[in-house]
């Protein structure tokens, strides 16, 4: 491990890009060889700038050794370019992350058929439920979801995919312990528990614009393809793509109603020759021969076959109404009535939220102050009574439940 200290110190190099990260790499053979090079020796390596030059003669440790401390505090494990469990996907990109920090469990990559979801920060009502949808056949079908962890079609397929009991990756644009945005931080204890939260920017790393776009690059690398739901032409979700256009991986895009400018980047990656997919059992049957013991056909969710909830118009599906939805073997109907569960299958936490709810929609805060249970249990309580459709959320980060708790009169 005391190579590890020579790897924190190449990455924090500031100046040095990760392709010249593996220039140095493949030219001195370890970060530790490159740490005692001269100057001299680092004008021998093609394609360093001065400004990379200057940065590699700082050999001051102060800061690899900060991390790694801050690092075994967290229990964030730190994952090198040189480790044996390093993903293939990813290393052979042109500039993969020589560090990469990891909080929850790093799934094996290389025999998963991990997808990219990927779309726009405010969606449509269409676009949420397909992302939605399409995490969830994911995860049914032994997929896993690959993704940031903003708000809008991030979100949306992380939930579709944890109700689908599969595990979730979510790459960061700052420090595994940051939660950016703040609104998702009950997202990123569940993705940390159910998967892992990955980042290139060591704990604490504020997040800045700058780094999402390079951020994109271990999105698509991590991932047999890129599926974009709703985006424009010129969004984060384009960058992605092209991302993943230089990685050779599949592209595949959600079709969208002509004439929205959230349909744009879906329509135009469409002309341009991706697969057209209304779901991820789509995506699913195009690895289907490469990954055959990881896939499974068991029956799909009906909610999410049948349409998006909260429906408006002809896009949006059926009348919520008239649905209903599989929750482990139980099937609720989803009737004029809330409908009545019963609570052998949740937490004294989620029944006493539901309880609370019974009364009308309330914020999180109000939960706190009637329940008397602390913020952080609520909030997870919360996000897991979402993910199986027991409570929705209105704006305002107002909640209301969806269900009643059965009670002997309703046996």
């Amino acid at each position: 491990m005391a190579s590890l200290k020579y790897w924190l110190w190449l990455s924090t190099r500031r100046g040095v890009r990760p392709e010249q990260a593996g220039r140095l790499l493949e030219h001195f053979g370890t970060p530790e060889q490159a740490y005692y090079a001269d100057e001299e020796a680092y004008g021998m390596v093609e394609g360093l700038t001065p400004a990379a030059r200057t940065a590699l003669l700082d050999k001051s440790l102060a800061r690899a050794n900060a991390i790694w401390g801050e690092c075994d505090r967290l229990g964030v494990r730190i994952l090198t370019l040189g480790d044996a469990d390093y993903p293939d996907r990813l290393k052979n990109i042109y500039d993969p992350p020589i560090v990469l920090y990891v909080r929850g469990r790093l799934p094996a990559f290389d025999e998963e058929i991990a997808v990219a979801v990927v779309g726009s920060r405010r969606p449509s009502a269409y676009g949420r439920w397909m992302a939605g949808k399409i995490g969830l056949e994911l995860a049914t079908h032994g997929g896993m979801v690959v993704s940031g962890i903003a708000q809008g079609l991030d979100t949306e397929a992380l939930k579709g995919s944890l109700r689908g009991g599969g595990a979730v990756v979510s790459v960061l644009g700052c420090g595994v312990d940051v939660h950016y945005p703040r609104e998702n931080r009950w997202l990123y204890e569940d993705v940390a528990a159910h998967g892992a939260l990955i980042s290139e920017y060591p704990p604490g790393t504020q997040p800045e614009s700058w780094f999402f776009p390079i951020r994109n690059r271990i999105i698509s690398g991590l991932s047999l393809g890129v599926v974009a739901v709703e985006c424009g032409l010129k969004s984060g979700t384009m960058s992605t793509v092209r991302q993943a256009l230089d990685q050779d991986r599949d592209i595949f895009a959600v079709p969208g109603p002509v004439g929205s400018l959230l349909s744009e980047g879906p329509i135009r990656l469409l002309q341009q020759g991706a697969k057209a997919v209304t779901g991820g059992l789509d995506i699913i049957r195009e690895y289907a021969d490469r990954y055959p013991g990881r896939v499974r056909f068991p029956h799909t969710v009906q909610e999410q076959e049948e349409g998006p909830q909260a429906a408006k118009g002809p896009l949006d599906g059926p009348d919520p109404q008239k649905m209903t939805e599989t929750v482990g073997e139980k099937v609720i109907d989803k009737g004029p009535q809330q409908a009545y569960i019963d609570r052998s299958d949740l937490t004294d936490d989620q029944i006493d939220l539901l309880l609370a709810l019974e009364d009308g929609k309330r914020t999180a805060e109000e939960l706190v102050d009637l329940t008397q249970i602390p913020a952080r249990r609520v909030l997870s309580a919360l996000t897991m009574l979402q993910i199986q459709g027991h409570v929705i959320e209105h704006p305002g980060r107002r909640f209301e439940a969806a269900v009643r708790l059965r009670t002997g009169e309703e046996m």
